[in-house]
């Protein structure tokens, strides 16, 4: 059950990412499996520093702890819902861009070099990282915690390098925003409610 909330909330956090939206462009112009390669990588790594991260707050007393927990969802949630009200506002806000690599067609290690180095570098400080620390330090289980969250980073990945712009049409972007703000906001409500009642 904890795995696939973690994939849930994961999957859903990243969908209006700017990540998703530099894997979707690479895959509008490379192979799609060197991309996902590479991405899924810097994934990992990034789940694996944020269950870790997770875990060193579990060495807080629990009242700390739970009140560290409610204030990073709470501030994940109004930073998407925040973000919905401006897509809702600006829809074609800017994307990003990859950078061309010259004329020569890159080898399938180059793009997943290209891809793993976009995510590792954007992925720092970002709401699914910060989630998954935040997840990994509410339960008791970081392995069940980061598989949870890789799976629902891979998925996610999966689906915008093989469907690519398509996917973005089935649900509006503000949309999946607002969903995923809202679960943040329930769990940073249970986790407050928890903290007062230490």
């Amino acid at each position: 059950m904890i795995a696939a909330t973690v994939f849930g909330i994961t999957f859903l956090a990243e969908l209006p990412d700017k990540s998703l939206f530099a894997s979707l462009v690479l895959s509008t112009r490379y192979r799609p499996l060197p991309v996902w390669v590479g991405a899924a990588s810097g994934f990992t790594v990034h789940v694996a520093i944020a269950v870790t991260a997770g875990q060193l707050l579990t060495l807080l007393p629990h009242r700390v702890l739970s009140s560290v927990v409610a204030c990073l969802f709470l501030a994940g949630s109004a930073y998407l819902l925040l973000s919905s009200l401006r897509s809702a506002r600006d829809p074609d806000r800017d994307g990003v861009d990859a950078a061309r690599q010259g004329g020569v067609r890159p080898s399938s290690f180059r793009i997943a070099a290209t891809a793993f180095g976009i995510i590792f570098l954007s992925e720092w400080g970002d709401i699914t990282q910060v989630a998954t620390a935040n997840l990994a330090a509410r339960y008791a289980e970081p392995v069940v915690v980061g598989v949870g969250a890789v799976l629902g980073l891979w998925t996610v990945t999966a689906v915008v390098v093989n469907i690519g712009a398509k996917s973005l049409n089935v649900i509006p972007m503000t949309w999946v925003q607002r969903i995923t703000g809202t679960i943040l906001l329930a769990f940073g409500l249970f986790s407050a409610v928890q903290a007062i009642g230490a």
